[in-house]
């Protein structure tokens, strides 16, 4: 069995995240990757009110007795939701692990640490993450250039960001954007992270409560179908290849602002997209990692199916060296 930083620090059996998803993580989902011995997620703004958000925890404690997270995204916005309300029930529930994600969380990490919680900050740039360990966070996900929703601006990949965060930080880390299994574990590991943070990997599962419709598009799509969206205001975001961020990349293209965009990329129809079925009713993001992505498992299963592969991955590359060092 895998053991790294992470799984050690953080109490789980396998170096595998299921970061939090909006209209994606919900409790059945997280209690089902924390089954399979990774650390599940929920997503607290997926629930509407603070109240329903403490009900959603509490029914994920009917489904597992292993550790799960929740996370909180920092959005910058008119009218932002009550996020202290929503942090002080995750503090109530005895959740023991958070997840922020977005703008500055210095004052959220200081008031999650008083209370005994460990904090996963996300990010998408070295500068960020080491900012996040001088505020405290227990560890970070760091978010390539692959990923699903925000990548962030600087268009760095994977394969650079892992050993440059790795190089950087000195708390725990675990890699995000563009894995989907075994093999990208191990890459992961092999680069410095401590595990892995999947989101498009798991909305391809079976308690994914997204429509049937969704993960089969993904299965049959490519790496090809994806595209970035409002680059322009320096806000990208990488959702499905459809008509919608068609429309939307042509409307910036032409010199269009935000308020040409808005009623496009509303989170309402986003979430009518995983509700209903049918992949054209708004933007949804999914990341580059879907061109890797062949069938729909259990979430349990694919957790232990990753960690299995990447640790026969890095057996066999060790044995590899071995026979080629004794044969010379």
């Amino acid at each position: 069995m895998l053991k790294t930083r992470f799984t050690e620090e953080f109490g789980v059996e396998h170096p595998v995240i299921q970061g939090g998803m909006m209209f994606v993580g919900r409790a059945e989902l997280a209690a089902a990757v924390s089954n399979g011995g990774g650390l599940g997620i929920i997503t607290a703004l997926t629930q509407p009110t603070p109240d329903d958000l403490a009900a959603e925890i509490q029914r994920c404690k009917t489904l597992t007795d292993k550790p799960f997270g929740v996370n909180l995204t920092l959005t910058l916005s008119i009218n932002p939701p009550p996020f202290a309300e929503y942090r002080q029930v995750i503090i109530e529930s005895g959740t023991p692990i958070v997840e922020t994600a977005g703008s500055d969380p210095t004052q959220h990490i200081e008031h999650f640490k008083e209370h005994g919680l460990k904090v996963i900050h996300k990010c998408t740039s070295v500068f960020h993450a080491l900012k996040a360990e001088q505020v405290g966070a227990d560890a970070v996900s760091i978010d390539g250039f692959e990923c699903a929703g925000h990548p962030g601006e600087d268009d760095v990949p994977g394969l650079v960001l892992i050993p440059a965060t790795a190089d950087a930080l000195t708390i725990p880390f675990v890699a995000s954007g563009g894995f989907a299994d075994g093999r990208g574990l191990a890459a992961a590991l092999a680069l410095g992270a401590d595990g892995i943070n999947m989101g498009t990997r798991f909305m391809c599962t079976l308690e994914s409560p997204i429509h049937q419709n969704i993960k089969e598009q993904i299965v049959g799509a490519s790496t090809l179908d994806t595209r970035l969206i409002m680059r322009q205001l320096r806000n990208s975001m990488r959702v499905s290849k459809n008509s919608v961020s068609e429309e939307v990349i042509a409307i910036l293209d032409k010199g269009g602002r935000f308020k040409d965009i808005k009623d496009l990329v509303a989170g309402v129809r986003g979430r009518k997209v995983y509700e209903f079925g049918d992949p054209e009713l708004g933007i949804w993001t999914v990341g580059l990692s879907q061109g890797l992505i062949n069938d729909i498992p259990a979430a349990a299963d694919l957790v232990r199916q990753i960690s299995a592969d990447a640790e026969a991955t890095l057996t066999r590359l060790t044995g590899n060296v071995v026979a080629d060092v004794q044969a010379v």
